[in-house]
């Protein structure tokens, strides 16, 4: 029996690393570069070009930005993208193989977490919960794992600060932060490690908080240490006055989430986090209820009598239950903000699969009830059944037909156009409009501005529209035309 369980586990092992292996490759070299993606690739070029951390400014009025609040993917993704791009790599593989990178390192850092709090299988199942997670719906998708974005990174980094925190908590603090700048939305995560920090303190009432004031305060110095050098060279490169207009700018880019008044309400947040797992949201919001009533349960039922091993399963569990609510509750209230489940996903990756890990481990120390052990086992199985479905769902989608042009396709419409912004010595060209427009711009090797900038006016437009000027240079995908 032993030796069949071994069989099935490294069988559905093997099976999962083929499925990311499909997943990833998919999101390296096939799927298209997106908007997101290469705007964000403006920072590193910019820097490598001697034009310091700025971005091209396409939605700051179209002029070289220097920290440009509205790149919220920060530098521990895009200054190691910067370092890949100096080695003459194609600047879409540089561009991705960081995030992808990341990717892996989500993955083990979740295998281990996973394996600490319920064995292999829990490992497994922890493992398994990202590969469901589809996040690649709507305007402003997280297409896959190479995805120039920040939410991956940020959510690899939460991991790994989990993974130490027992015993290096001002390394998990500095993880932390460096996840605050791969993605600003990390902070989010502060009250989830304030609580776990607070299960693995020593005594009760009292004497436990002394202990957790006396281990959080190196932690926090941690925390905020990556955050200080950037606005530290913010500060060196803007000078006082331009750091001052940086500071208000990136407020009001934190308080409004980027985005004006979406008008969205709680349902219709749960509605589109459902629908994001490659399974129909019914299943999908059942396996949610079921992880989480199985994790509640064993933290309950092993709160007072729980070993040293327990404590840090527990202490897991009430980060993850907290992380999770934190992000998705946070995403969920925000009415202004639109149903893109790239909000809430950093929280997503880094929480959820700890949270199915620890539903595993409660289903094993459920009552000695025969009931109670049978219910707890067939819970457990519907939600680890549901989860396998999204991953072999999300693996199946990789080979459906794709709406959009590939990366190939991409290229071969730029390739015309890159050319002729070659031999013309073109700096600058205007998306007409924001979207689809911009990628193809980055990939000619001009900086992106926007068609309605003020600084715009006499620069030619790329458009996969028809000229209403004079057509300068027609890839048949898209064509660049005379400023009006």
């Amino acid at each position: 029996m032993t030796r069949g369980r071994t069989i099935l586990f490294w069988a559905l092992a093997a099976a999962l690393l083929v499925g990311h292996v499909i997943v990833a490759w998919h999101s390296l070299v096939v799927w298209r570069f997106w908007e997101d993606e290469a705007f964000n690739l403006t920072v590193p070029r910019n820097l490598l070009a001697g034009l310091g951390y700025s971005s091209d400014g396409a939605l700051s009025g179209s002029t070289i930005t220097p920290f440009d609040p509205r790149i919220s993917t920060g530098p521990v993704v895009l200054l190691p993208v910067a370092l890949l791009l100096a080695t003459g790599i194609d600047p879409v593989l540089a561009a991705r193989l960081i995030p992808l990178a990341y990717w892996a390192l989500l993955l083990a850092g979740l295998a281990l977490i996973g394996r600490r709090i319920g064995g292999r299988w829990a490992a497994l199942l922890a493992v398994t919960v990202p590969l469901a997670f589809t996040a690649g719906a709507g305007v402003s998708p997280i297409q896959g794992p190479a995805d120039l974005l920040g939410e991956i990174p940020a959510g690899a980094l939460l991991v790994w600060a989990l993974v130490v925190l027992p015993r290096r908590a001002w390394l998990a603090g500095l993880l932390v932060g460096l996840a605050i700048q791969a993605k600003l939305i990390a902070l989010l995560a502060l009250p989830a490690f304030a609580v776990a920090l607070w299960v693995l303190s020593d005594g009760t009432g009292w004497h436990r908080l002394r202990d957790l004031l006396r281990r959080a305060w190196l932690p926090l110095l941690g925390v905020a240490a990556p955050t200080l050098l950037v606005e530290l060279a913010a500060l060196v490169s803007l000078g006082t006055s331009g750091f001052i207009d940086h500071l208000r700018d990136l407020v009001r880019f934190v308080r409004s989430g980027g985005q004006g008044d979406a008008d969205t309400t709680v349902l219709q947040k749960i509605g589109t986090l459902a629908d994001s797992w490659s399974v129909p949201a019914v299943l999908a919001l059942l396996a949610a209820v079921i992880a989480v009533g199985l994790a509640v349960a064993g933290v309950v039922l092993r709160w007072r009598t729980a070993s040293e091993s327990e404590r840090l399963v527990i202490a897991y569990a009430l980060a993850a239950l907290v992380g999770a609510l934190a992000f998705v509750g946070w995403w969920a209230t925000a009415s202004r903000l639109p149903l893109w489940v790239r909000h809430p996903a950093p929280g997503v990756f880094a929480f959820f699969p700890i949270i199915a890990a620890v539903a595993v481990w409660a289903m094993m120390r459920m009552p000695a009830r025969p009931a109670a052990r049978v219910a707890g086992a067939a819970a457990a199985g519907a939600m680890a059944l549901v989860v396998a479905a999204g991953a072999a769902g999300h693996v199946a989608a990789s080979f459906g037909p794709r709406e959009l042009l590939t990366l190939d396709q991409q290229r071969a419409g730029v390739a015309p156009l890159a050319e002729w912004v070659a031999e013309n010595d073109v700096e600058w060209l205007a998306a007409d409009p924001w979207g689809a427009a911009v990628a193809p711009i980055v990939l000619t090797g001009a900086h992106v501005g926007l068609v309605d900038a003020e600084a715009m006016r006499e620069h030619p437009r790329l458009t996969g529209l028809a000229c209403s000027t004079e057509t300068l240079a027609d890839s048949g995908y898209f064509r660049i035309c005379a400023a009006p």
